[in-house]
């Protein structure tokens, strides 16, 4: 059994080929055909101990060993190696030998097969873990950990302790990112980098536990969790604690996060069946699924291009990225909820009659054996001709839906918010090219309605944008907003209306003769509107830089300065955390929240306001309640509550260190500025508490002597006897500070003798 004969070397000759990319024909074929005459080939079939084959494309041959030697990363080597210390023959040919290769690196290779292949089937099936001993699951879990970490410690250069950053080939998840700094913060080399990587690891840690168990989340849970991912990135790359977060390494860790995103909405989306599930169930999940996608694409675009590209502590260099495969996954899924909605859409405007004559229950055969949710560049002209072919089988209905669509639109084109709601709700049915035909004059109609909106649009927004909000002639007015976030919330909400509109006319006006003439004069209006919004922040970003220089703008906070001071003039007791630091707090979180990257200085003072908010509401409710103390008090009972009184001020003239002292609070001392609030607010109480019990006293007194005063002294004796002794009980019970009304019911008794 010998030469081109041989079977057995005609399998491990295609084999190498196939896997080397060599044509089965010509020069590639006897390139293969060359390792037939390799002795190494013949020791590997026909000697039991020679176990191993290992087979390389070097230059212009297959060169075959029988050993693995150390080889250049960049070579791809392909392995042969037998089960068992036999002989190979036709009959064993393909249940004793195994192949596999070896890419990168002997170390990638191993933690790859063991994590995709080995690990999942004995650690995971439930046929093969009952029979693997736990022992060994153990060892192979702590296999693919110590793989994993030999991975990331591959810098040429490493001697022992050293990671390098720049090396990311096993960051494949972002698990292995978030695993990646938790080893560096417990074996980094110095003081300094396991300090810089526990601050990273902490960071990570708000959205570590749901990616290590992202497949327990439903869709509408990973949605919130892209935008819990967007503000941890962020927050990663914009630290100024320690060293900037590797640009590189940032690159792979959102493609990664793109891919793991992606990968889950495949997952979960293809648990149903997308055709025959009902529409509600498949259109809910879809969007979800669609709004996963669109969310990490937009987070993507707007933190690298735009956010981090002007955040001049860090800035992002280069192009912004965008995640192409999760982006193309959003628009299929966009195009399969097109497809159901098509159909729902038909199923409401024919008669049941005509719905199975037309036979539209089998307008999603030529989607049979093809999943929608796989996309990639070779499913996609599968994809393209299903669609072709489904569109061809809707032909003989477009007609039917043109002329239904046609009445409906008649009935109400005297509305244009009407015209623009039946448009917007029937947009893919319109979309088609025969319907889009035969409404041409109903398209032109709604043509001129949005170009009247925008107009409109255009022409209220240049009455109002420099007015007050609030004002007739000024911006529409929300609540609990400053100006500034007023104007730009406004604005914002002016663009989406146009931006709405200028979509729905790309999607059904763009063959129309003004559709072109409405376009850019509505993305020129769009275009002001954001130099508007982007001059309302520039505005209000001078404005509060300016004042941080002025110390009578309540801006300038500092952190060794005092809590308060006592005005000793007016006695006044005065918080120095000024209501505009309260207000500036709430713009930084409205105008980040809108999209707008903080200057570092603003961010700096917001983050040290934010630092004492808590403690100045308190102060203030203290200051509040000492300054209009006096007024809650009964005037005749102020010298009952003097000695409180005293005490409190005392408190306050001396925080620290009591009535010879003059030390004062300071807000850097959060500890201190804690104990103290606690000492005031225990004052505040007393005092609190001892005015309403006199005042609960004055009136209890008040109701009683007005009852003594009812009681005639010669036929109820007894009575007033006992109302009497009631007051002295009360009395008894207040001591002496209450002289003062002892003497008052003497003078109504001696009133009453008389």
């Amino acid at each position: 059994m010998a030469g081109e004969g041989d079977r057995r070397k005609r399998f491990i000759s295609a084999t190498a080929a196939n896997y080397f990319g060599l044509e089965p024909a010509g020069g590639a074929a006897a390139l293969a055909a060359g390792l037939h005459s390799r002795p190494e080939l013949s020791r590997f079939l026909d000697d039991g101990n020679e176990f191993l084959l290992v087979v390389q494309h070097s230059g212009a041959q297959l060169s075959a060993s029988n050993k693995i030697e150390t080889t250049d990363p960049k070579n791809n080597v392909l392995v042969f190696f037998k089960l068992r210390p036999d002989v190979i023959t036709e009959d064993n040919l393909h249940s004793n030998i195994l192949v596999s290769s070896v890419l990168d690196s002997p170390i990638n290779t191993l933690y790859q097969a063991v994590r995709q292949v080995f690990a999942p089937v004995l650690l995971k099936d439930e046929k093969w873990s009952k029979t693997f001993d736990p022992k060994l699951q153990k060892l192979l879990s702590e296999l693919e950990a110590g793989l994993s970490t030999a991975l990331r410690r591959s810098d040429p250069s490493y001697t022992g302790t050293k990671f390098s950053e720049d090396d990311v080939r096993a960051i494949l998840t972002p698990t292995d990112e978030f695993q990646f700094w938790r080893e560096c913060a417990h074996r980094g080399h110095k003081r300094c980098s396991k300090e810089r990587a526990s601050y990273f690891r902490d960071l990570f840690e708000d959205i570590a536990k749901d990616y290590y168990n992202l497949d327990t989340l439903s869709l509408f849970e990973v949605v919130d969790l892209v935008e819990a991912t967007k503000d941890t990135v962020d927050s990663v790359w914009r630290q100024t604690e320690h060293d900037p977060y590797p640009q590189s390494r940032m690159h792979n860790l959102l493609d990664v996060i793109g891919g793991s995103l992606g990968r889950f909405v495949q997952r979960k989306l293809a648990a149903l069946n997308l055709w025959e599930d009902t529409f509600h169930s498949v259109k809910e999940n879809i969007q979800a699924g669609i709004l996963v996608c669109e969310q990490w694409v937009s987070a993507c675009e707007y933190l690298t291009g735009q956010l981090w590209q002007h955040y001049t502590l860090h800035p992002w260099k280069n192009e912004k990225y965008f995640p192409e495969l999760i982006a193309k996954l959003g628009q299929r899924l966009d195009e399969v909820l097109t497809v159901r909605t098509l159909h729902e859409k038909l199923m409401f405007f024919l008669p049941a009659g005509e719905k199975n004559s037309l036979h539209l229950s089998h307008v999603f055969e030529p989607f049979a054996g093809l999943n929608p949710v796989h996309y990639n560049p070779y499913t996609e002209p599968l994809w393209r001709a299903a669609v072709s072919q489904y569109e061809r089988i809707l032909a003989p209905v477009e007609q039917k839906i043109a002329s239904k669509l046609k009445k409906f639109i008649s009935e109400i084109q005297d509305s244009p918010q009407q015209l623009l709601q039946i448009f917007q709700k029937h947009k893919e049915l319109i979309k088609h090219p025969y319907i889009s035909k035969e409404l041409l004059f109903e398209r032109e109609t709604l043509l001129a309605a949005l170009q009247d909106y925008v107009k409109d649009y255009e022409t209220d927004f240049g009455t109002r944008c420099h007015g007050v909000p609030g004002d007739v002639s000024g911006p529409l007015s929300g609540k609990n907003l400053s100006e500034v976030v007023n104007n730009i919330v406004w604005v914002q909400q002016l663009e989406l209306k146009v931006d709405d509109s200028i979509k729905l006319a790309e999607a059904l006006l763009s063959d129309l003769p003004g559709f072109q003439t409405f376009h850019q004069s509505a993305n020129c209006f769009l275009e002001q509107l954001k130099v508007y919004e982007q001059e309302q922040f520039d505005d209000w970003s001078r404005n509060i830089q300016s004042e941080l220089s002025n110390p009578k703008s309540g801006l300038c906070i500092q952190a060794n300065s005092p809590v308060m001071e006592l005005d000793p003039i007016s006695g006044t007791l005065n918080i120095l955390y000024s209501d505009r630091l309260v207000t500036l707090l709430r713009e930084v979180r409205q105008l980040s929240a809108l999209g707008f990257a903080i200057p570092a200085k603003i961010q700096h003072l917001a983050n040290t306001a934010q630092k004492f908010c808590k403690q100045a509401v308190i102060l203030k409710q203290v200051a509040h309640f000492y300054n209009s103390i006096d007024q809650q008090m009964i005037w005749s009972q102020k010298p009952m509550m003097l000695q409180s009184a005293l005490a409190f001020e005392q408190i306050i003239k001396h925080p620290k260190s009591g009535p010879g002292g003059k030390a004062q609070i300071t807000w850097d001392n959060p500890r201190e500025l804690e104990a103290y609030i606690q000492k005031l607010q225990g004052a505040a109480e007393r005092i609190s508490t001892e005015n309403r019990k006199l005042r609960k006293w004055h009136t209890n007194f008040i109701q009683k002597v007005t009852s003594l005063m009812n009681i005639d002294l010669l036929r109820q004796q007894q009575r007033w006897k006992d109302g009497l002794q009631e007051l002295r009980t009360g009395f008894a019970s207040l001591e002496s500070q209450f002289n003062l009304w002892i003497f008052i019911f003497k003078l109504v008794y001696f009133m009453k003798r008389i």
